[in-house]
């Protein structure tokens, strides 16, 4: 009889380690989640940023050779 209260106290205390680990790891992630929630990635950039796209017209069999030759 001491056995199987004994394993019914191990398989308790692990039941508890489990779920106390899985709410930690829960509310860690949505803690996260609020925190990168409000991070705005595409905001314009700030201080000396440079434009490295040229956004001129290109003819389209340009564009068609730029596409095959590198498959944008």
């Amino acid at each position: 009889m001491k056995s199987i209260l004994g394993l019914v106290k191990d398989t308790l205390k692990i039941f508890i380690i489990f779920t106390a680990c899985t709410l930690l790891f829960y509310f860690g992630l949505r803690a996260m989640h609020a925190e990168y929630e409000e991070y705005h990635r595409y905001d314009p950039p700030e201080g000396k940023a440079v434009k490295v796209f040229n956004g001129e017209e290109q003819d389209w069999i340009d564009r068609l050779s730029i596409f095959f030759r590198l498959g944008e």
